[in-house]
């Protein structure tokens, strides 16, 4: 859509997008950049009659707060799947509607879980920095994990987590996962209970949604169950792990190893985790791919423009 600067839909940006994206947003819409004001509140409130639309990222979601605050507000767009962070309740009870960026993402956080756990497990970035260092002139690296013909239970098992099934398929492992229901197509083991899983796994994945539903869901029984032979492997939120029980184990060694990609209170996480030997750690990059970035953006304008031309959403979650 190409609008005059004086029609432009007016939308509120909760963060930045590459720049690739905001070309065409400054082009399309009157942008208001949220985290750029000094004063947020006094922002919202000097805009709120215009605003018609929240362009957002998961992690910053729309708070029930301010979609109250934004009487015109017709659509909270997502860059990206996790919607957990936008109050849907708040935006059903106003018909506001909702977009997010599945499936063109699964394969790049799917690519992301194998390589944690490969790195994780064979001492990939240990291994780096031994070269590096020159220590392999004076020894050898310590023995690594096998990763083939291990167990592997994946934990959530929506579009990414059966694209992880996927990936795995060729690493002569065994693999099981935990959902409410089977699937009917699926040929790997079900588990109705995480517990069972991960006392039966090497490896755990964890894909599920975040939310309150799966708050803490990897808790101190669950890595009691995974043992200390078990690796946990996470790429959903850092909300689904227990994390204070999780760093417990990790400093305990009552699990072998972590690689993690999600945290608690991102980007500023708990620095126990850097003094840690046996974790494997990433910036929350699962989507973190040039070609991944530049579909999400452009499914996030997609949204935007039908929205605005009265045509079907792409992607609508609510």
């Amino acid at each position: 859509m190409t609008a005059t600067a004086a029609a432009s839909p007016h939308v509120l940006m909760m963060g930045a997008y590459p720049e690739w994206d905001m070309v065409p947003m400054r082009e399309s819409y009157t942008l208001h950049r949220l985290w750029e004001a000094p004063d947020r509140q006094a922002f919202i409130a000097a805009h709120a009659q215009e605003i018609r639309a929240i362009a957002t990222r998961g992690e910053l979601g729309a708070s029930a707060e301010l979609i109250a605050a934004l009487p015109k507000l017709e659509l909270v767009s997502c860059y990206g799947v996790g919607t957990d962070a936008i109050d849907l309740a708040a935006c059903r009870a106003r018909g506001i509607r909702v977009t997010n960026t599945p499936d063109v993402l699964n394969g790049d956080v799917a690519d992301l879980a194998v390589g944690l756990m490969l790195a994780v497990q064979r001492r990939i970035p240990a291994g780096d920095a031994f070269v590096r260092s020159g220590a392999w002139a004076k020894g050898a690296l310590p023995l690594a994990t096998r990763v083939f013909g291990q167990r592997v239970g994946i934990a959530g098992f929506g579009r990414i987590g059966g694209t992880i099934a996927r990936r795995l398929s060729g690493f002569d492992v065994e693999l099981g996962y935990f959902s409410r229901t089977p699937k009917a197509d699926s040929p790997h083991r079900h588990f109705a209970s995480l517990s069972a899983m991960a006392d039966w796994c090497d490896v755990l994945i964890v894909i599920l949604p975040g939310g309150e539903a799966t708050r803490g869901i990897v808790n101190a029984e669950v890595l009691r169950a995974l043992g200390p032979k078990g690796w946990l492997v996470n790429v959903s939120r850092g909300t689904t792990v227990d994390e204070g029980a999780l760093l417990q184990a990790l400093e305990a060694r009552e699990i072998a190893g972590a690689a993690l990609d999600v945290f608690l209170n991102e980007p500023g996480i708990d620095p126990r985790f850097a003094a840690l030997d046996n974790v494997v750690l990433t910036p929350h990059h699962g989507s973190g791919t040039e070609q991944t970035r530049r579909a999400m953006g452009e499914l996030v304008r997609r949204n935007l423009e039908a929205h605005f031309a009265g045509l079907p959403l792409i992607t609508p979650v609510a």
